[in-house]
Order: structure tokens, then sequence, then C-alpha cells
């Protein structure tokens, strides 16, 4: 059997994409940079720079570290009006194995809601992630959010 076959790994992959879509729209976030590994990289990028293979990025966190302080930024200096996401994941694929862990391919849409309770659709797009197995748990060691438009109409502040 294959791990394209490996219905206990395909479980576990989805249980960590999953917990990572309820930590943001729970707003743990602090929770977050625990699912990635120490070395884990975590962007945003538009289509059309990734078709393009341009490596600019919205965001960049290059380690768990830089991820939590992305994450503490947002809790005390940023300015933003507050909403919150509710993640719809979709079409989840294992394409492949990789040394020691797996590329991962799936969809997403956010919806944002806002503080007094307008809802639109914020981000489509894809995850391409590369998961590894540290002391018997799943982690990122990349994931990347691909959005479907280059337009995004306020301040991207909370990670897709």
């Amino acid at each position: 059997m294959g791990f394209e076959d490996d219905l206990s790994l395909r479980s576990e992959i989805d249980n960590l994409c999953a917990q990572y879509a309820h930590l943001i729209d729970d707003d743990w976030l602090e929770e977050l940079p625990g699912l990635f590994t120490r070395d884990g990289i975590y962007r945003v990028q538009t289509r059309e720079n990734h078709d393009l293979k341009l490596p600019l990025s919205l965001i960049y966190c290059n380690g768990a570290d830089m991820l939590a302080d992305r994450i503490t930024a947002l809790r005390t200096a940023n300015i933003y009006e507050p909403h919150v996401y509710c993640h719809m994941l979709s079409a989840l694929r294992i394409l492949g194995g990789e040394g020691a862990g797996w590329r991962v391919r799936s969809n997403f849409v956010v919806v944002r809601t806002m503080a007094e309770g307008s809802q639109s659709l914020f981000a489509s797009g894809r995850y391409f992630d590369r998961i590894v197995r540290v002391e018997g748990a799943l982690k990122f060691q990349e994931r990347i959010a691909i959005v479907d438009s280059r337009q995004i109409d306020t301040l991207l502040v909370i990670p897709l």
C-alpha cells in the first residue's frame, strides 16, 4: 500500500490542516507556530506571482519564531478593524512523498465577518504544503497559501 492509499496518514494530514484552520477561525493564533517545524516557512502569495515563479509574497515568515513575532505584532502594534475568518477546506490530496515527509495540496475559501456583522468572501485559493513528522506529530515544514486574486481589499493581517 502506497501513501496515497494510507487512510491513517490521510486522516492525520487532514487533522493537521483542520487544526490550522480552527486555530485561526477561533482566534487562538498564538498556538499556530506550534504546528510548524522550528525552521518552517509560511507564505501567502498571489496566484500570478506563483505561476510566474516570482518570489514576492504578501506574507513571508521564515521560521516558527517569525510567525510568532507576526502574531505578537498583530495583537499589540497593528491597528485594523476587528474581524474573524471562517475557513472552508476541500480537495485535500497527497501529491507525493518527499524525504521524510509529504507534499500536500488542498483548496480553501475564507469568509470574513466584520465586527458589525457584514460578511464577504475574503480569499480563495490553494495551499501547497510540505508536511513532516516531528517526535510523532505531523507539522508543516512549509505552507504556501496561493490566493486566486492579486487584489486584497484590506490589510492582510491575520494568517490565511
